[in-house]
Formats: structure tokens, sequence, C-alpha cells
């Protein structure tokens, strides 16, 4: 599936990546994160389009339109914003 990120384009595969936050990460973009498991907030991101999914709900609270790349992966192409 194809992400695109502030105007550039990365891509996600099931087979080769758990998270949002490693496919952003193999391919050369540095989001912020602390905790990897969804409680702390840090990775929290705005979706511009498209549909996610989570390897586990989070606890950390986020506002509608925001979701966290630590534990969601795409269900569509999508579009973040990583300039909050």
């Amino acid at each position: 599936m194809k992400i695109t990120i502030n105007g550039k384009v990365a891509k996600f595969s099931s087979e080769q990546h758990k998270t949002l936050l490693e496919a952003l990460e193999q391919q050369g973009f540095d989001p912020h994160y602390h905790c990897r498991d969804g409680f702390c907030g840090a990775c929290r991101c705005k979706l511009v389009s498209g549909n996610i999914d989570y390897t586990l709900e989070p606890i950390a609270f986020i506002h509608p339109g925001e979701i966290l790349t630590c534990c969601a992966i795409p269900t569509s192409d999508i579009e973040l914003d990583l300039e909050q």
C-alpha cells in the first residue's frame, strides 16, 4: 500500500512491516516516537486520508483524525501529516 507523508511516498507491506512506524523508519523517515506500544502518544500524527486498523488498541489519547503510527497498519492507501 502507498503511504504519502507530507508530499513524499513510502510503501507499506504486511510481509515486511509490523506497523506504520516501522515502515516509515525503514524508508528513511524520522517519525517521533517513544514507547512503540500505544501508551505515550508521542507518535501521534494526522490521518489526512485513508483507513487504518490497530494491531493493539492504543491507550494514549488521540483526537478524531489522529492515529498512532506505533500500533497502526493501513488498510488502504493513506496520507499522513507528521508535522503536527
